[in-house]
């Protein structure tokens, strides 16, 4: 399994869950090999999202049902608050929300990002929980985004773009951490909207919609491998993160509840 970045920070004027502010990234060869040995994998697609899944059985059906759900959701309170998908800033909460809505603008008050920020975190997790009903093993991943629920060890590859480091490095997760999430941002990597350079940040915490909107915020702070030690503070600061992986250039950081791994050739073969 790889972890790479390609969700939207924020939405351009066309799609809600989609931003052409920054070079296309179409190439997800990198799905071919990120299943979960043992598990059937399969991609569920409602307009712009685009997930890939691995599940006991093919679940793609109850998946886009799933999609459709979360993002009815969304795009129904954007309806009503067009701010919410534009602001670049945290926004007031607002308890009256539905609950995906609620976590998005806690996850972006917490990072100090806007709600847009988590999108793409929030619809893994949303998608991977209603998928929980149908198999006890599951594995979504929104671009790079991962909710993870297995009953053996996982072993998370980190794609770091340009960087020598990148497909070289994983991250263990023991079967009793899940559920759980990890999430990257990447400056060099696919479309989304970052201010930083980093070529890698996968944040790991139990709310997606929180790695999702941390993993921007930090990513925007790295411009250069020097940044990496005020990136480690950063996440430090966050509370509730499990920990977090920085990579850029030929350089890495690494904090709180995280095993790195070095991966053998045979993990990242057929690229």
């Amino acid at each position: 399994m790889k972890c790479s970045r390609q969700h939207p920070a924020v939405a351009n004027n066309q799609a809600i869950f989609s931003d052409s502010t920054r070079m296309p990234y179409d190439q997800r060869t990198y799905r071919a090999y990120s299943a979960s040995h043992g598990l059937v994998s399969c991609i569920a697609a409602v307009q712009e999202t685009d997930l890939f899944i691995s599940a006991q059985s093919d679940v793609s059906l109850q998946a886009r049902a799933a999609i459709r759900d979360v993002r009815s959701v969304i795009e129904a309170y954007i309806q009503k608050h067009p701010d919410f998908k534009t602001a670049l800033v945290p926004l007031a909460p607002d308890p009256n929300a539905h609950p995906v809505i609620r976590d998005m603008l806690d996850a972006a008050a917490a990072a100090g990002v806007g709600p847009m920020a988590a999108v793409a975190g929030t619809v893994a997790e949303f998608v991977g929980r209603a998928l929980l009903e149908f198999s006890p093993e599951v594995i979504v991943e929104n671009g790079g985004d991962l909710f993870l629920k297995a009953d053996r060890e996982l072993t998370i590859g980190i794609f770091a773009g340009p960087s020598p480091l990148s497909e070289k490095i994983g991250i263990r997760i023991p079967a009793k951490a899940m559920p759980l999430s990890l999430c990257t941002s990447s400056g060099t990597v696919g479309p989304s909207l970052s201010f930083g350079r980093a070529d890698a940040v996968c944040v790991r915490a139990r709310s997606a919609a929180l790695a999702d909107a941390a993993a921007t915020a930090i990513g925007n702070l790295i411009k250069n491998a020097a940044d990496i030690a005020a990136g480690i503070e950063a996440a430090r600061a966050i509370s509730m993160l499990d920990g977090i992986v920085i990579i850029k250039d030929d350089q890495i950081g690494a904090w709180g509840n995280v095993e790195l791994v070095a991966l053998e050739s045979t993990v990242v073969a057929g690229r």
